[in-house]
């Protein structure tokens, strides 16, 4: 069964999916001024580099987005508008970087306004469903068409109407492009909660939790016609994510050695050009022959490889260094295991067959961040060559431990441990680290320590308690 967790805070969204009860993907959109992938724009050309083949557009931010050109674009000059969506966001000094040709994704098709004819997913095996879908919905000239695969469990009707609702919106967008003066974004309120609900609503989805009212109508009209999804408003005091443990599951991904049942494991590093990844046998001894082991941890490996790959959101180039295996047969059988755990992944991956020093290679389209841009930033006392946890991430656990010990027990007083790293980050603006813990209304006494690991929260019951440590208690005036 499969379950979707939808968390927001005020400047953080946060979807979990879990299938049969492991956490399989999780996706984090932050609230920036920035574009995101998914949205469409009214943008105008401001240079044409030929040597590179790419055109800068401003789409009304201070970084001027790229779009790689071709021959077909030979008409685009400088100061010419055009409508285009973007692909990545963002990343340093680089803006975002966009195409021409935008999509309008739907449950069940997805409309591609600047290209032509019907194509179908390849796990639509219902040839007579392809025939109805394809004579059915008449296309507007020079308008393409993309069938999902959940259209082979709809109507025909629902499939019309659903591209019948794309059209309009379609439309709008034109509309607004042509009576617009400057450029704006024209589409994509809500992107990842409708690109995650779009790609994970299926017949195995079992239950849907979200804890804001806003989302909770907003699946709810999604889901109207999938009547065996249970949908629940989340309203313990917990966060939605501390409540059932997901928040343990993320913060576990900054461990780079993954153990395995069988009593191998994983580890994963990042270098400067891709992502490594490693297999060993380890402490399984479970199988009667050495050869037999292999090929047991090497399959078990294949298997959790596409899961991190997955709930990390690992992109670019990864290489996979499998145990030796000197049978053909059994490389192959790793080798499809691999594919089959990455065969729901939404981002485009390439898993190319075995090298000669039994290394695979991965090719992983990038789309949003890695999970570590979101829980992890430089470490500043080592020149910023290392990592540690984000100080927004630490406020969100620390905040996470109060409200579980209140809840327990209605305490109102707490010494909070943080690791001195974290201090000028605090005392910079001591009023909005008590708002993101929660600590307004509530006495904290804050002590900064060389040798805690990154925060330690205690509850204060008893008076003695208080006592001890009431020199260290702050206030927003501090």
């Amino acid at each position: 069964m499969r379950e979707l967790f939808i968390e927001r805070r005020e400047k953080l969204l946060r979807i979990a999916v879990k299938e049969n009860n492991t956490l399989s993907e999780c996706f984090i959109e932050e609230e920036t001024n920035e574009p995101l992938p998914g949205e469409i724009y009214k943008g105008v050309i401001k240079n044409i580099v030929p040597a590179i083949n790419c055109a800068f557009i401003d789409i009304g931010f201070e970084k001027n987005a790229y779009m790689y050109t071709d021959s077909t674009m030979n008409n685009i000059k400088k100061g010419y508008e055009i409508l285009v969506e973007v692909v990545k966001e963002q990343i340093g000094t680089k803006g975002a970087k966009v195409t021409p040709f935008f999509t309008l994704p739907g449950k069940y098709i997805v409309l591609s306004p600047k290209r032509e004819g019907v194509v179908f997913s390849k796990k639509i095996l219902d040839k007579s469903k392809l025939d109805d879908i394809e004579q059915e919905i008449k296309l507007i000239n020079g308008m393409g068409l993309i069938v999902r695969t959940n259209a082979q469990h709809a109507s025909l009707n629902t499939i019309k109407e659903e591209f019948k609702e794309l059209n309009e919106i379609y439309k709008k967008i034109e509309r607004e492009f042509n009576y617009s003066l400057k450029p704006k974004k024209l589409y994509g309120e809500n992107s990842l909660l409708n690109k995650v609900l779009r790609d994970n609503i299926n017949r195995d989805t079992g239950r849907i939790i979200v804890d804001s009212l806003k989302d909770f109508n907003i699946v709810e009209s999604y889901i109207n016609q999938e009547e065996n999804i249970e949908l629940l408003l989340h309203k313990e005091n917990r966060t939605l994510f501390d409540y059932y443990g997901i928040e343990k599951e993320i913060l576990s991904l900054r461990n780079n050695r993954i153990n395995l049942r069988c009593g191998g494991h994983i580890v994963i590093d990042k270098t400067e050009a891709m992502y490594v990844i490693d297999v060993n046998s380890g402490r399984n001894t479970t199988s009667r022959t050495f050869e037999k082991t292999i090929e047991e941890t090497n399959l078990e490996a294949a298997v959790e490889i596409g899961r991190q790959i997955r709930v990390r959101n690992l992109s670019g180039i990864i290489v996979a260094d499998f145990i030796d295996m000197d049978k053909n047969a059994t490389k192959e059988k790793v080798l499809n295991t691999l594919k089959n755990s990455l065969e729901g992944d939404k981002n485009k991956s390439t898993v190319y067959p075995f090298t000669e020093l039994n290394l695979i290679q991965i090719a992983r389209r990038r789309r949003g961040k890695s999970i570590y841009e979101y829980i992890e930033e430089p470490c500043y006392l080592c020149n910023g060559n290392g990592k540690r946890l984000k100080f927004s991430y630490i406020t969100l656990l620390i905040r996470n431990e109060i409200l579980k010990a209140e809840g327990e027990s209605s305490i109102k007083d707490f010494y909070v441990e943080v690791n001195a790293m974290y201090k000028e980050s605090i005392t910079g603006n001591m009023f909005e680290f008590l708002k993101e813990i929660d600590g307004i209304s509530r006495n904290i006494y804050l002590n900064f320590v060389d040798t805690v690991e990154y925060y330690k929260v205690e509850p204060l019951i008893f008076k003695n308690q208080i006592e001890n440590v009431k020199k260290y208690m702050v206030s927003i005036n501090n």
